[in-house]
């Protein structure tokens, strides 16, 4: 999810948390929890610094080993020794669990977005991805502020909080349901489905689709329960040229298929060197395919320049590969 909703998402743990006595009975414990909830609802997230690097170190470890279970113990240590210090008098137990909850509900709910998380790793590095939520959710992210703003004009901290989440579970389920009634739709179509990747969109109603078959891609959207496929690619496989080899040699390249699940390549040949193309096809725009990795290899098969990340124009992306962006 984005930062704003886990920020009140830790708003609302620290409000539910007053159901607890020992939070509930000591003022400066109830403001520990909320601090510790509020940090431990972000704490996952600050491997975003590692944009500043490039945008191919991001997209390989972002959501990765700190959405981790390791991480997950990590951060819940790491917050209540940084604030008991601070209040000597807290319930360390109890500070710890309610931090556990803010970092296990961050990560559990990373997982139902079409971008996922490593949340299973050390066990498996496998991206976990169930596109059941958009990255930021209208529905949630103001449900949740009603809720604060109830508690705060004097609504009851338990009746109001219990409430909120009893509604975004329901909200969930219904979402689960959207989602399998579009993959029945999509296999009554299709033959050899291999894949089907749908992401949602902030639009409650509206979906894009990716199938991934055997001898084919195609790419659509679901509005309004009904299917409407926009462009059909045939699927072919990624030739093992010299080429190709330097190509997925480069970080950009590398990072881009470590974590695009479907995509298709363009490989064309210029006067002076060879231009490398993979489209990540989940995300097509108004006619446009923004997220891509592209590479330039000179005739001797020296990597010029390339780049990762979203686009929406091809004058954009060739300026960044002007400029040497990486």
């Amino acid at each position: 999810m984005d930062t704003g909703t886990h920020v009140v998402m830790g708003i609302s743990l620290g409000g539910l948390a007053l159901l607890d006595p020992a939070v509930s009975a000591d003022p400066h414990m109830a403001h520990a929890v909320m601090i510790a909830t509020i940090a431990g609802s972000q704490a996952p997230d600050i491997d975003t610094v590692l944009k500043l690097k490039n945008n191919a170190v991001y997209i390989r470890n972002h959501r990765g080993f700190t959405h981790s279970i390791p991480a997950v113990l990590f951060w819940s240590l790491l917050i209540p020794a940084v604030i008991f210090p601070f209040v000597p008098g807290a319930n360390l137990l109890h500070l710890w669990l309610w931090t556990l909850l803010a970092v296990v509900l961050h990560v559990f709910v990373d997982i139902f977005n079409a971008y996922g998380t490593q949340a299973i790793r050390p066990f498996s590095k496998k991206w976990v991805a169930l596109g059941i939520i958009n990255t930021f959710d209208p529905f949630i992210f103001f449900t949740h502020l009603v809720a604060i703003v109830v508690w705060a004009i004097g609504g009851h901290p338990g009746y109001t909080f219990i409430t909120l989440y009893a509604v975004i579970f329901c909200y969930y389920i219904v979402r689960v349901i959207m989602q399998l009634q579009i993959k029945r739709q999509l296999r009554t179509r299709f033959d050899e489905i291999e894949e089907i990747i749908i992401s949602p969109t902030m639009k409650f109603r509206q979906w894009r689709i990716a199938v991934k078959c055997k001898s084919s891609f195609h790419v659509g959207r679901s509005m309004n329960g009904e299917v409407v496929i926009l462009d059909t690619f045939n699927r072919v496989p990624v030739p093992d040229t010299e080429i190709m080899k330097i190509a997925k040699q480069d970080e950009n390249i590398s990072a881009f298929l470590s974590f695009s699940p479907v995509y298709r390549w363009e490989v064309d040949k210029f006067k002076d060197h060879y231009e490398v193309r993979f489209i990540d096809l989940r995300y097509r725009s108004k006619g446009h395919y923004p997220f891509v990795a592209i590479c330039h290899i000179d005739m001797d098969h020296q990597i010029k320049n390339s780049y990762t990340g979203w686009i929406f124009s091809e004058e954009k992306l060739q300026k960044k590969l002007r400029l040497g962006s990486v």
